[in-house]
């Protein structure tokens, strides 16, 4: 059992809009180049994520995505299932037919896995994210970075 690109990609998303909506709604542009994951992707993950729910796009010039929520109102585990992304440890997807169509004998084991990891998942906000120190250390960085390219490409521009 393990999470995806696609649950990964979705949570490292969210938590950059979540990180910037102070500044209004957030391009799937920016996100792309602060967290290097290709836009065509980003627009999946957020086609999937706006019919879930957690974000509403913003039209027009300054348009992006914004949360749908408050920070604290949206967990981990919400993001992961709106991606339909499964944290299932058992061999059967659940189904209980891993060894001749019945449960294998630690079925029960990896199912109760299963449950703790989303549990887990779910009490942890994107608020949480935020406010801890090191997150905040890596997004001053990214922000920094992509500042720098930014300024980089404008320099660039100006002598074409």
């Amino acid at each position: 059992m393990r999470l995806t690109t696609k649950g990964r990609y979705a949570v490292t998303a969210m938590l950059d809009l979540a990180i910037h909506a102070t500044q209004g709604p957030v391009s799937l542009n920016d996100i792309s180049g602060r967290q290097g994951i290709s836009l065509s992707y980003l627009e999946q993950l957020f086609a999937k994520l706006r019919r879930g729910g957690l974000v509403a796009s913003v039209r027009g010039p300054g348009g992006g995505y914004r949360l749908s929520r408050e920070c604290e109102q949206i967990n981990v585990a919400e993001i992961v299932d709106a991606v339909n992304e499964s944290m299932d440890a058992t061999r059967c997807n659940r189904r209980g037919d891993c060894q001749d169509g019945h449960p294998c004998l630690t079925h029960h084991l990896w199912l109760d896995l299963s449950d703790q990891i989303h549990d887990f998942l779910t009490g942890i906000t994107l608020q949480s994210l935020i406010s801890r120190k090191e997150i905040q250390t890596i997004a001053e960085r990214q922000d920094n970075r992509s500042g720098r390219i930014e300024a980089a490409l404008r320099e660039d521009e100006e002598l074409v």
